[in-house]
């Protein structure tokens, strides 16, 4: 499952290209008991949180629950041609980022010597457009998320339900829940996620996983490690000998001394047959479909691991792809389902430990 990205020189030609509207029919189809699996799923992480409480007295997220850096930096829009001026991106800019590395699991203190799917988020700032969310014009902000496999294995809300409640059953016994997976007909993209590459996470690309909305059209988004020392550090993976912490330890040495650089990419939607928009599980072909640069994010030399930061946003902060602007707006029933899912996370997040939740507006107001 491995994609690789290809380099783009003839924008004529990938400028005339077919691509589907974002409001074209048969985009979204919204199956038959969806209402019923989210409302499912939405209660299951519910129940993850609070087992989370009991073992931590703290509740965290129902996903994405471990820190393992966050930083500040800015997202540099390009002179993009004709086809990519969308959205956010349809004029050169600026605009101010914070983000943060995570683990993927809902366990925050999982050993980072686990190989298992890494998350990136960052909450973009000065956002001005028409907003997916109320009261717009106050929270400015346009809310990116990503995970470092291309494919998602919650892959609709219908899989999300019956995996989730596997892992809730079986979680602790995985010889049982290999063997339950492996009845399944998605059995390599449900155990792909033991198997991912654990390397250093300044040199691991990250991917949208889903459909989202770009501008006028339909479109996945990826981030690409761009600068010479990231790539280099691809090669670095953890060893047993590491410690528990090392991805985090690995993130505060390279941030202390290097500046980062990536690449903002979309992949545009040409053929539902084979971009699926409703199912998350398969990957776009790259080669068929090829990435696309509109931006770049840049991250100067600093810490990243601020402890107020990191209580601030694990505590207060929400992130999600619902908060942002309508041209960007996520599409399919993996992001119907966030719809639901992470307003209920976070309000028993708050509730539990108490703290309200936070629409920071400027990233003067972050720690």
């Amino acid at each position: 499952m491995d994609i690789s990205n290809r380099g783009v020189d003839d924008e004529a030609k990938l400028a005339d290209r077919n691509y589907i509207r974002w409001d074209a029919e048969g985009v979204e189809k919204i199956p038959e008991g969806e209402e019923e699996d989210i409302k499912a799923v939405a209660e299951m992480i519910n129940a993850i949180q609070k087992a989370q409480w009991n073992s931590h007295r703290h509740c965290y997220s129902g996903t994405h629950a471990r820190t393992q850096g966050l930083v500040k930096g800015k997202l540099v829009v390009h002179d993009n041609p004709a086809h990519l001026k969308q959205s956010l991106f349809d004029h050169p800019a600026e605009y101010p980022v914070v983000c943060r590395y995570s683990s993927e699991p809902g366990d925050p203190g999982l050993d980072d010597r686990i190989p298992q799917p890494r998350g990136f988020a960052m909450k973009v700032f000065n956002v001005h457009g028409e907003m997916l969310f109320s009261p717009a014009s106050d929270i400015p902000t346009q809310d990116i998320e990503f995970n470092s496999t291309p494919a998602l294995d919650l892959a609709d809300a219908k899989t999300t339900r019956e995996i989730i409640d596997l892992r809730i059953k079986y979680g602790n016994n995985q010889p049982e829940l290999y063997k339950q997976l492996e009845a399944r007909k998605d059995t390599e993209l449900q155990k792909y996620r033991d198997t991912v590459r654990n390397t250093h996470l300044e040199s691991t690309r990250q991917y949208s996983q889903t459909a989202y909305r770009f501008g006028d059209y339909v479109a996945k988004y990826c981030l690409v490690p761009s600068s010479e020392t990231q790539k280099k550090l691809y090669e670095e993976t953890v060893k047993p000998a590491d410690g528990s912490d090392i991805l985090s330890r690995w993130l505060q040495n390279f941030h202390g001394e290097h500046d980062a650089e990536y690449l903002l990419q979309f992949q545009l939607c040409e053929n539902l047959e084979d971009q699926p928009v409703e199912y998350a599980g398969k990957v776009w072909d790259p080669e068929k479909y090829p990435w696309q640069t509109v931006a770049t994010l840049v991250v100067p030399k600093q810490d990243s691991f601020d402890w107020e930061l990191k209580n601030f946003w694990e505590d207060q902060i929400r992130v999600d792809p619902w908060h942002g602007l309508k041209t960007l707006q996520p599409m399919g029933g993996p992001n119907r389902l966030r719809k639901v899912v992470y307003p209920a996370s976070s309000a028993l997040r708050r509730k539990m430990n108490a703290r309200p939740e936070v629409n920071v507006k400027s990233l003067d107001e972050v720690p």
